[in-house]
This record gives C-alpha cells, sequence and structure tokens, in this order.
C-alpha cells in the first residue's frame, strides 16, 4: 500500500490549523528543535480557540513534525489570538493573547511545550512579538489594523514595560483606512497591518509584519485590498529608525501575468501572520493560507529562503537576486505545495489535493475542504470544481524514470474531462482522459515522459454547468 505525503505545505498534518505561527528553535536537554506557536483554528467558521496547541521538528528534518498537545488553555474563558515564545535563562515565556488580543498576559513553564502557567497581565497590545537582545535586554512589539504599532523595552520580570522606552509607529506607515488620519506617513500602498513579529538577523534588527495594500498594485493582482502579504523593515537599533526592506511571503498563489504585466492571483489569499528563523544552518520563512472556503481554517506553511547582507549594509530576504556575487534585490518567494521537501514530492506517494497551492478558474470558486477529524491518512479535497478549474501543486520529483500512469481519486458529479499539465497551468498536457459521472477512481496513461522536478496542474473540463467534481488525491505509477 503506498505512503501518503507528510510533513509538506501545510507541514503539519492536514487535519491541523495553526496559524499565526512564530517559529523558535530551542535547546532543552540537549537536542535542538524548531517550534511553532500559533493560536489555533479549531472551528470553520470563526478564528482562533480558546488553546494553544505547541508543535515541533528535529533542526534536521522539517518534514517530521510532533505535536505536544496544549500548552495554554484561557484563564478569561476567552478566543485566544495569537501569542509569541521567547526563552530567557532557563524559563520560557509566552505571550498569550487573551479576549481576542485584547489582553496579553505572559506565563513561564520549565519547558518550550509548557504547560505555561501562572499568567500575568501586561500592558502590551495586540500581536506582540518580543526579541530577546544578545545583551540580554527584552524589547516587545504589537499592534494591530486601526492602531499603529510599538516598540518598548521590558523590565527583568519580562511583563512590565519600561514606559520611559515606548516608541509609537516606528515604521512609519498609516494607518487602516477604517481609522485614516493625516499623519504625513507614507501612503497606504505600504500600510502596517498587523503581526508584529521582531527578529535580530546579522547583527540588524528586523521587524517582520503582516502588510497592508489599499492602492492598486496590478503587477501583484492587487486591485482593491490585500493584506497576505508577509513583510519587513530593518534597523540598526532595535528602536529603528527602520529601512525600506520588502515583501517576504504572499499567500494568494501564483501571480499570473497578462501582456500587459497586470496579475491574477490564483489562490483565495486571508490575512497573514509569521516570521523568519536560521535552523540548521538555513533560512525559512513560516507565514498562513487558508483553505479558500472562508479566512477561518487556516494552515500552517513554509518556504526556504535566502538572506544576504550587502557591502551597502542593506539587508535582503526573500528570493533574492544577485550581481557579481553581491545582493542587489530580493522579491516574494513563491508559495508552494513542496514546502520543506526542497526536491518536490514524491511523486509516487499519495498526494492530497490539500496540498494544493494553485486553485483557479472555472465558474464556482473552488476550494479545499477543512478536515478535523486526527488521522495519518486524511485526504483534504478540493470541491465546488466546475469546469475551467485548474488545480495546480509545485513541485513533485518524479526521478530518472518517467511513471507509465497517474491515479485519481474523485468524485465525478458529471461528465468530465481531465488534462494533466506540467510547468505551468497552461503547459504541456503529459496525460488527458474522459471520465464518466459518478466515477471515483480512474487511472490515466502518460502520453508523454516526465522526469525530474516539475509543477503538476489538473486541468478539468465539462460541458456541463455548476459545480461538476471534488479533487481528493492522486499518486504517478
Amino acid at each position: 500500500m503506498k505512503d501518503y505525503i507528510k510533513g509538506a505545505n501545510p507541514y503539519m498534518p492536514l487535519w491541523e490549523h495553526v496559524p499565526d505561527g512564530e517559529p523558535r528553535v530551542f535547546e532543552h536537554n540537549g537536542e535542538k528543535r524548531v517550534y511553532v506557536y500559533g493560536s489555533h483554528d479549531t472551528e470553520v467558521t470563526q478564528y482562533c480557540g480558546k488553546d494553544y496547541v505547541v508543535w515541533s521538528a528535529p533542526v534536521d528534518d522539517l518534514t517530521d513534525w510532533t505535536c505536544h498537545g496544549v500548552a495554554y488553555e484561557t484563564h478569561y474563558d476567552s478566543v485566544l489570538y495569537a501569542p509569541d515564545v521567547v526563552k530567557k535563562g532557563d524559563t520560557y515565556y509566552m505571550y498569550a493573547a487573551e479576549r481576542k488580543g485584547s489582553l496579553i498576559v505572559v506565563a513561564s513553564s520549565k519547558t518550550p511545550w509548557g504547560p505555561f502557567e501562572n499568567p500575568v497581565e501586561t500592558k502590551l497590545g495586540f500581536d506582540p512579538g518580543v526579541l530577546v537582545d544578545d545583551d540580554g535586554k527584552v524589547y516587545a512589539y504589537w499592534g494591530g489594523c486601526a492602531a499603529s504599532c510599538y516598540i518598548v523595552e521590558m523590565e527583568e520580570d519580562m511583563a512590565t514595560m519600561k514606559e520611559e522606552t515606548l516608541v509609537s509607529n516606528p515604521l512609519g506607515h498609516s494607518t487602516c483606512p477604517w481609522n485614516p488620519v493625516e499623519d504625513g506617513h507614507i501612503s497606504l500602498i505600504d500600510g502596517f497591518f498587523e503581526a508584529s513579529s521582531p527578529r535580530k538577523v546579522m547583527g540588524k534588527y528586523v521587524f517582520v509584519y503582516s502588510k497592508r495594500y489599499e492602492k492598486p498594485i496590478p503587477e501583484l493582482g492587487v486591485y482593491t485590498d490585500n493584506n497576505g502579504f508577509l513583510s519587513y523593515r530593518f534597523s540598526d537599533s532595535p528602536f529603528g529608525p527602520f529601512h525600506d526592506g520588502g515583501d517576504i511571503s504572499f499567500n494568494g498563489g501564483e501571480i499570473l501575468k497578462d501582456a500587459e504585466g497586470c496579475g491574477t492571483m490564483t489562490y483565495q489569499w486571508g490575512n497573514n501572520h509569521g516570521s523568519i528563523m536560521e535552523i540548521n544552518g538555513k533560512w525559512y520563512v513560516f507565514y498562513h493560507r487558508q483553505t479558500g472556503v472562508n479566512e477561518f481554517s487556516r494552515q500552517a506553511m513554509l518556504e526556504p529562503i535566502d538572506v544576504a547582507l550587502g557591502k551597502d549594509g542593506l539587508l535582503y530576504i526573500g528570493d533574492v537576486k544577485y550581481l557579481n556575487g553581491e545582493p542587489v534585490a530580493s522579491k516574494v518567494v513563491e508559495m508552494t505545495s513542496q514546502g520543506p521537501h526542497i526536491n518536490g514530492l514524491d511523486a509516487y506517494k499519495w498526494i492530497s489535493a490539500g496540498y494544493a497551492c494553485h486553485i483557479y478558474g472555472g465558474s464556482t470558486r473552488a476550494y479545499i475542504r477543512p478536515g478535523y477529524e486526527k488521522r495519518e491518512d486524511i485526504s483534504t479535497p478540493v470541491v465546488d470544481i466546475s469546469s475551467g478549474t485548474t488545480v495546480g501543486f509545485r513541485y513533485l520529483q518524479f526521478g530518472n524514470n518517467t511513471p507509465k500512469q497517474v491515479e485519481i481519486v474523485l468524485g465525478a458529479h458529471k461528465k468530465l474531462k481531465i488534462n494533466v499539465r506540467i510547468d505551468s497551468y497552461r503547459g504541456r498536457i503529459v496525460a488527458s482522459e474522459d471520465v464518466s459521472e459518478n466515477e471515483t477512481e480512474r487511472k490515466v496513461e502518460l502520453t508523454s515522459a516526465v522526469i525530474g522536478k516539475h509543477a503538476v496542474y489538473f486541468e478539468f473540463l465539462s460541458e456541463e454547468p455548476g459545480v461538476i467534481a471534488e479533487f481528493d488525491r492522486f499518486s504517478f505509477c
């Protein structure tokens, strides 16, 4: 029996919905692991729940994740928003966002997985992010939505602000349009939204945050508003001033460009939250995506990134461009299905449709149906597929021998045709097959060789209107 792909993108099991992931590398009992602390979407109809769970993986294998269970439960009978966890001395401190982020408490533990206990109320605000500097000083960053962002140094107790150090709006961004102010700062094309996360990178203080685009940026597929970008600015001081950085990740899928250079997103974007982390000598961005049904049921994602410091003192993070060995620019990294499987997903294992990073076209909005049943072989399907829908996966690894068939598990509601394309959603067709109504499984012969690493796209076509299928999983053989 074939195994299922695990630890792809999303890298946690498909039944788990942990957004807002703040990655941290901690060494405990002689073992280094990366820990992800995030709020916990437990229902399809709301953000978050009333507890935090903790997942970790060995630093040398980011496909092998372990759940440590519940690390913290609300003390106020409220929904918990995005937390952060840092270590100082031999103690781990969790900044828990009680009452939907309106009350921040700090709880402590002697282990990185908790339980975190004895919460102390603070004056910090929405989406707290904390930095323990090399000299032991502690800085807190926060803010969001209609408010500005803030930075403050903390006292030794990790809970009390040194209020004389408080800095307001260090990024110099305008606030969001539902609370407009004439602040003299830059336009809302580049506005701070939420998700403050400080990091120390190559001697620079990096402020990672969720950016809100308000003005049209056609080349990015932004025509109204969008907060699906995770962005950064950097400084030589924890308080700024902060230099322009750029966008690191984006949860709207591919950007399809037309002849005029205008883009179209291929995945249903939503809010974004996460940060960057160096793990075992390599850098990654951790972020989240939506399943597409709505803005809830978010899932944890990661991508390898480049981080480079130029001779001019500028810090480049993301997909970095080099000229004569020197970094000169960076852009957002692509959203993939492979995640930590950097050589591509094994094409000969079962790959759930829930790993799709491209859902585009059709008369209905197809989406990934969230699953909450804790099963190792769970496969969350893409549903509401109509004629013209294309479901894509970047990337698969076929090795040195071309497969002969692709096995597709689906639910065909109407008579349809499936084209299997590689490299792009309009790329070369390597398999094509008519499927009858009510079919649930079909093996399709490949008509063209495929070796090495490729993106794979399934195109669904029908002469019938409305929903024609749901797509469960596939495997090559």
